[in-house]
């Protein structure tokens, strides 16, 4: 399956039961949630995947299950967040065993690369791959950015194909297009800017409060693109306070806490993570019931092409 970067893809929590252990029948329940609201993609073993915690073998079984029961709807894709370059090449080998259809990958993890590192880092993966690639250029929480100066030295790689954009710089959205016209789909990193992100010419969103509130994301998405932007910032009005737990450090606890309170989700998180306890807790289902007891009634979004 080629991958068509564009629409909305969700970073999907790992699911965990009581024991620690993946709970695959509500894996499955949110799939299934987001496969009914349109979405174009699932991410798996991303930040909100909490990757560095899930072992190998769990990130196999993960993809094997979501690749099974999308059932080719739309495609599966396994980020890479690995140490070492030879790390990051054995996983994408693995994953297109897995029956993955596409990448994300981040710069080195622990090690803060040089621009030449860095490079070299994308390169070497994405010539020992077929999959498609989409890079992940976080340098906020991650520490490195992947630069204009770089994106143009990995230009010639062809399976390198889009950027995740989570600068938090709205203009380098312009910046890519100016520079490299479409040569790479880009699609919106930080839900509290996506709709600003879509505006200028972004492609898609890969998106965090979509695990709790897919119908939502994707109206928005395929309003905003087709110029019903009225429509669309109603709904993102109401949907900011909850986009905003996107930006917390705490952002998997609270994501989790938003797909167990919209019914498709457990708050289960893996050590060293947390579940939320106190005043913070109280603080966050007041938000979350609230919004949800307010949820704006969407237009028929389904039949809209983008």
């Amino acid at each position: 399956m080629a991958i068509d970067w564009k629409g909305v893809f969700p970073a999907v929590t790992t699911k965990f039961g009581e024991d620690d252990q993946l709970d695959f029948p509500l894996f499955e329940k949110n799939l299934q949630f987001q496969l009914d609201a349109g979405v174009n993609g699932i991410i798996l073993g991303g930040t909100l995947g909490e990757s560095s915690v899930l072992s190998l073998e769990e990130k196999g079984t993960l993809v094997k299950f979501a690749v099974e029961k999308v059932a080719g709807k739309v495609p599966v894709i396994l980020n890479i967040a690995e140490g070492a370059t030879r790390d990051a090449i054995e996983l994408a080998r693995l994953a297109e065993e897995w029956g993955a259809k596409g990448l994300m990958m981040l710069p080195p993890m622990r090690y803060k690369s040089d621009h030449r590192e860095t490079v070299e880092y994308f390169r070497a993966t994405a010539k020992s791959t077929s999959l498609p690639i989409m890079i992940y250029n976080n340098p906020v929480d991650y520490k490195i950015e992947v630069t204009l100066e770089m994106f143009a030295e990995l230009a010639d790689l062809e399976n390198i194909q889009a950027v995740k954009e989570s600068t938090r710089d709205l203009t380098n959205v312009t910046r890519m297009r100016n520079l490299f016209g479409d040569r790479f789909k880009i699609l919106c990193g930080v839900d509290t800017i996506a709709m600003e992100q879509l505006l200028m010419g972004a492609d898609g969103w890969v998106a965090g409060l979509v695990c709790a509130f897919p119908a939502e994301t994707v109206a928005i998405y395929k309003l905003t693109k087709t110029g019903r932007l009225a429509e669309a910032l109603e709904i993102y009005r109401w949907f900011m306070p909850l986009l905003e737990l996107d930006i917390h450090p705490k952002l998997v606890q609270y994501i989790k806490l938003a797909e167990e309170r919209a019914g498709v989700g457990s708050e289960a998180v893996r050590a060293p993570r947390l579940t939320l306890i106190g005043e913070e807790r109280e603080r966050l289902i007041s938000l979350i019931d609230g919004a949800i007891a307010k949820r704006p009634v969407l237009p028929e979004y389904h039949s809209i092409v983008v």
